[in-house]
């Protein structure tokens, strides 16, 4: 029961942001815009991650992020891996290529690119400094998949449409993806929620800073 749980709140939270990202970047907009770039890029590193699994059986043992072995780039490859089985993996490119494909038409590519990069690099950091947990983890589940990062770049759809809304049932549904993420991480200890409210902290830091320096924030207009 508890692993159901686990994973429909898990779900739960990505729906949330993906309707966050469409909120922001409009429904009715998507037929009209661009490639995004950084969104089949990042997608494209996942699927070919997932073929070298499939045709390289040593990929997981040199690529992943297991602590106990040496690698400067585990913490890089480790993202575009994928262990959580058929369905795992599939959800973990699909919802990559949507969160981000939403983030670039908002962020923009670079910036989009860098949320992710970030999401791959401040969450354990964070961890250890706040004492959220025991140090790198032992757990082989936790060694490879994008979803970390993706939940991560979600949140900052959701900071996003936050700043653009005033109809208190958008507020809702923005400011419950930070609030859903931290009792999804206190009651389960998920953390893919934990990532969520880092995510949405740092994009609130962003939005700040640049109404602070009196700038538009990144994907509004000047």
């Amino acid at each position: 029961m508890g692993a159901i749980v686990f994973n429909v709140t898990t779900a739960a939270l990505m729906v949330m942001m993906v309707n966050c990202g469409l909120g922001v970047v409009g429904r009715d907009t998507l037929r009209g815009r661009p490639l995004p770039w950084a969104a089949v890029t990042l997608a494209a590193l996942a699927v070919i991650g997932v073929l070298l699994q499939l045709v390289w059986s040593g990929a997981m043992d040199v690529l992943d992020a297991d602590p106990a072995r040496s690698g400067w780039w585990r913490e890089f490859t480790s993202v575009f891996m994928q262990n959580g089985g058929l369905l795992g993996g599939l959800w973990n490119l699909v919802t990559l290529a949507a969160v981000a494909a939403l983030a670039h038409w908002y962020w923009g590519g670079p910036l989009t690119v860098g949320f992710f990069l970030v999401g791959v690099l401040l969450p354990s950091r964070l961890d250890s400094l706040l004492g959220l947990g025991d140090g790198p983890s032992t757990d082989p589940r936790n060694f490879a998949g994008s979803s970390g990062a993706t939940y991560f770049l979600g949140a900052t759809l959701a900071l996003a449409f936050l700043t653009r809304t005033r109809l208190p049932k958008e507020i809702a549904l923005a400011a419950g993806v930070p609030a859903l993420g931290l009792a999804m991480w206190f009651a389960q200890e998920n953390g893919h929620g934990l990532v969520s409210a880092y995510g949405f902290a740092l994009a609130a830091a962003v939005w700040a800073v640049c109404r602070w320096l009196g700038r538009s924030a990144p994907g509004q207009p000047a």
